[in-house]
């Protein structure tokens, strides 16, 4: 068998910068909580990932000292296979619980990696971070239950644009980095030249940094040896209170992630006790994710403030430590699954723990939002984009609102999420079907096995099973569907408290479709033509940004609309079978744009339900003279008709309360 190309070495990376350290910290002091990576792709999170296991010092476990291990989970894994399963026939037959591992005790006092953790079911990282942080992995089936040492140091990485984790899974992550890809083309330079030496001869680039990786692994088991040592005064401790106190964090988790996250920066910088620079990059590293936040708005830390906090009299600079070893994995190595090919961004080695946005060219977050907001006060005109012709306007979104629920139709069978009906593996059991996969339905598997006792020998004692007897559950719940905007930016709709009214539902069904897990798209109309304002997506940051910068003008294409609609969906079809999606057409029903403007929408509304598309028409239309088109429109799809004022579910109760009331 051809011996495999070494790991990309972690001592090789160029400017590792927070990516690097944080991982670090997590491994010399695991009660930290782990590392959540956000990044663009090609930013080499994975290699790096794999490069830390390989200068990680040995371990003992059960007695014996052996290598650290990397268990990578797969976004498609199993429950089963994440946390291990019983073995059913045996249990049912001899009454012993026999337990098969899953990949939480097989990564015990190791590494365990989720690439894109983002798109894993909710529920699977769930498990993950309790196991994490109780160190054991519990399986129970119907009364047996089995529970197993699973103490490892979790890192997940994510690209923000496929999706964001929800605020409650975010926050049980210790701590969270962003990396980009440095824009100076020097290190640009130098990534690609060691990566061309690494891809020529992967044995000898490794054997050139093997001094470099051992002077890792002492100072990562020094490390080790000296963070039970470490003091952490009061005055640091209350710094740490103040920094949380000042970021609004809800509960103490933060205080306590910070707290140890500072005592292990002072043992990897070989310091005694915990000064006033570790609790700096402790609270960088920990409390970015924990702010309190809008949904749509990034992770992110005032770091002005942070100095504020913590005062202008900083820490004299501690005594230099000998250079720690360049390096940045400029590539994937060993066959990365998210096409990484490049470094991260950072100014520092993981010994410094300096921010990394000087070398990236990255923008302060917050000022993202000072935008939006000016935006919303004062609509500027914009050129034309696009089809069509004639002057635009853009006008910002007001606060989002709670919006009424709108579900698909029938009973699916997509991915889980909280939007319409679907057979799943959460929710109430309502039936049973042949199979090993799933939660065993125990009564309905006795009754398959009942029959054949007789025949089967048995007089007396154990039931005798046999496999084809199990029988597991099918149980319904909630399905996360596909909803697709098709929005009329047209003239009609230009008038700025239309416009103003007309996104402030958009962005309130938006805020509706994060919370359910939904995949959205963005699809607009105006001029002569339509366009794929936003490819169907997880991330409805992505499209509350693309909806805020959306311009208005021009005439009515309403069925080049509908007709770009289709066919998104009939792509988002072939690639992604079992999502049901849900097309939302916000406008006024109006079509002034080609040949007989009016026939051709009305026929391609009718195209689309008779593709099975369900479908919501949004009514924009306002003032007293009302023509209904939307109205007509939404009988053409065979949609729900939905007046723009009644989207919201407060104005639902209201209409409810009046009822009662009269």
């Amino acid at each position: 068998m051809p011996q495999q190309d070494p790991t990309y070495p972690f001592a090789a990376v160029v400017d590792p910068g927070d990516m690097s350290l944080a991982l670090v910290l997590t491994t010399i002091s695991p009660e930290i909580g782990g590392v959540l990576v956000r990044g663009e792709k090609g930013t080499a999170k994975s290699t790096i990932v794999r490069g830390l296991a390989r200068v990680l010092p040995p371990v003992e476990v059960d007695g014996e000292l052996r290598d650290v291990r990397l268990v990578e989970l797969p976004v498609g894994a199993t429950e089963d296979r994440v946390l291990g399963s019983l073995h059913l026939e045996k249990v049912l037959s001899t009454g012993e619980a026999e337990y098969e591992p899953g990949l939480l005790v097989k990564a015990h006092r190791g590494l365990l990696y989720v690439d894109e953790v983002n798109l894993l079911h909710d529920h699977l990282v769930d498990v993950l971070l309790d196991a994490a942080a109780m160190g054991r992995c519990t399986v129970e089936r119907d009364g047996v239950s089995v529970s197993r040492e699973a103490r490892f140091v979790l890192i997940g990485t994510m690209n923000p644009e496929e999706g964001e984790l929800r605020p409650q899974l975010l926050d049980r992550f210790g701590l969270t980095v962003e990396v980009a890809a440095p824009r100076e083309p020097a290190l640009r330079t130098e990534v690609v030249r060691r990566r061309i030496a690494y891809d020529a001869d992967p044995e000898a680039f490794t054997a050139s940094y093997a001094a470099a990786q051992r002077a890792l692994t002492e100072r990562l088991a020094e490390a080790r040896r000296r963070i039970p040592t470490v003091a952490l005064p009061d005055a640091m401790l209350l710094k740490v209170a103040e920094v949380c106190a000042a970021f609004e964090v809800d509960g103490l988790r933060a205080d306590l992630v910070t707290a140890r996250a500072a005592v292990a920066h002072a043992a990897w910088q070989g310091r005694d006790a915990v000064t006033l620079d570790d609790v700096r990059v402790a609270a960088r590293l920990a409390l970015p994710h924990r702010r309190r936040r809008n949904p749509f708005d990034a992770p992110g830390l005032d770091e002005d403030l942070l100095d504020e906090v913590l005062g202008d009299e900083a820490d004299p600079e501690p005594d230099p430590e000998p250079p720690s070893p360049e390096g940045h994995p400029d590539g994937e190595g060993d066959g990365d699954g998210d096409g990484d090919g490049g470094p991260q961004d950072g100014d520092s080695s993981p010994g410094d723990g300096t921010s990394s946005e000087a070398v990236a060219g990255a923008t302060d977050p917050h000022d993202v939002p000072a935008a939006q907001e000016q935006a919303q006060e004062e609509p500027h005109e914009q050129p034309q984009h696009g089809p069509g012709s004639g002057s635009t306007t853009t006008t910002g979104a007001g606060a989002p609102y709670r919006a009424r629920l709108f579900q698909v139709g029938g009973t699916g069978a997509g991915e889980a999420g909280k939007r319409s009906r679907a057979t799943t593996d959460t929710g109430r059991r309502v039936g049973a079907r042949p199979g090993d996969h799933g939660g065993v339905h125990l009564l309905e598997t006795v009754r398959a096995a009942v029959p054949h006792q007789v025949a089967r020998g048995r007089a007396s004692g154990r039931l005798r099973l046999r496999a084809d007897d199990l029988r597991v559950a099918v149980r319904e719940g909630r399905e996360s569907n596909l909803v697709l905007f098709c929005v009329d930016a047209s003239g009609s709709m230009a008038a700025r408290r239309r416009m103003e009214q007309v996104k402030t539902a958009i962005l309130s069904l938006l805020l509706d479709a994060y919370q359910r897990r939904d995949k959205v798209g963005l699809v607009t109309f105006r001029g002569h033509g339509a366009d794929l304002a936003l490819p169907p997506t997880h991330s409805v940051e992505v499209a509350a940004r693309r909806l805020e910068e959306l311009p208005a003008g021009g005439r009515t294409p309403l069925a080049e609309g509908l007709l770009e609609a289709g066919r998104v969906l009939a792509l988002e079809r072939v690639r992604d079978p079992r999502r049901r999606p849900l097309l939302v057409v916000v406008t006024d029903g109006r079509a002034t744009a080609g040949a007989d403007p009016v026939g051709r929408s009305r026929l391609a509304g009718s195209w689309l339900a008779e593709q099975g598309v369900a479908s919501l028409v949004v009514d924009c239309e306002a003032g007293p003279m009302r023509l209904g088109m939307a109205g007509v429109l939404a009988e053409h799809l065979r949609a729900e008709h939905v007046p723009i004022t009644e989207v919201t579910a407060d104005r639902l109760a209201d209409v409810a309360r009046a009822g009662r009331a009269a």
